[in-house]
């Protein structure tokens, strides 16, 4: 079986570890645990590693966040992989900071990313990790706040937590969806 997981972020050093960028952040993680690395290529970062018999293709598209939907289709049908097994992470200001979530369908809650994949992939149908970043901003404040970095105290909570999101991507890719969520999602 052949996945593709997608960490949603934006591409250079002003956004590096920034709330937006718990996607790359996370995929690094795994990639660095799998010992692999991304490459430059279309769209994106690609990486590839094997998780027992599973292959995987870790993508970081070089699209901003609101457009990552091209990136998404294109690596999907270059790799013929099932709808199924696509999986994105994503920053998520309705959670508190650290907690995580995964459905596997639904609304884009917001996010221009998710609702740019959801209309290029033409359906909603599709799982996705969310990932906490909290929402303490003032009105009128949300893009400076999920482009901004997080505080130490936050930052500490954050590095735990991408741990538990990169056994939760294990877990999606060796069990299923409905396993990890019974998992994951009450931690």
């Amino acid at each position: 079986m052949k996945y593709l997981i997608v960490g949603l972020g934006n591409i250079g050093t002003e956004y590096e570890h920034t709330r937006h960028n718990i996607g790359f952040d996370t995929l690094d993680a795994f990639a660095k645990a799998s010992n692999v690395f991304f490459e430059n290529n279309r769209y994106g970062s690609i990486a590839r590693c094997r998780l027992k018999c599973h292959d995987l293709v870790l993508l970081k598209p070089s699209t901003f966040v609101n457009l990552s939907g091209q990136a998404v289709r294109y690596w999907l049908q270059k790799e013929h992989i099932a709808m199924e097994n696509l999986l994105i992470v994503v920053d998520d200001i309705a959670l508190p900071v650290g907690a995580i979530r995964l459905k596997t369908k639904g609304s884009d809650a917001g996010h221009n990313g998710l609702k740019n994949i959801q209309e290029l992939l033409g359906t909603d149908n599709y799982s996705r990790l969310r990932f906490g970043v909290g929402n303490n901003f003032p009105r009128g404040g949300q893009i400076e706040f999920v482009l901004g970095t997080f505080p130490a105290e936050e930052r500490a909570i954050v590095d735990e937590k991408i741990d538990v999101a990169v056994d939760a991507i294990k877990c999606f890719c060796l069990s299923g969806a409905q396993v990890t969520m019974n998992q994951y999602n009450n931690k």
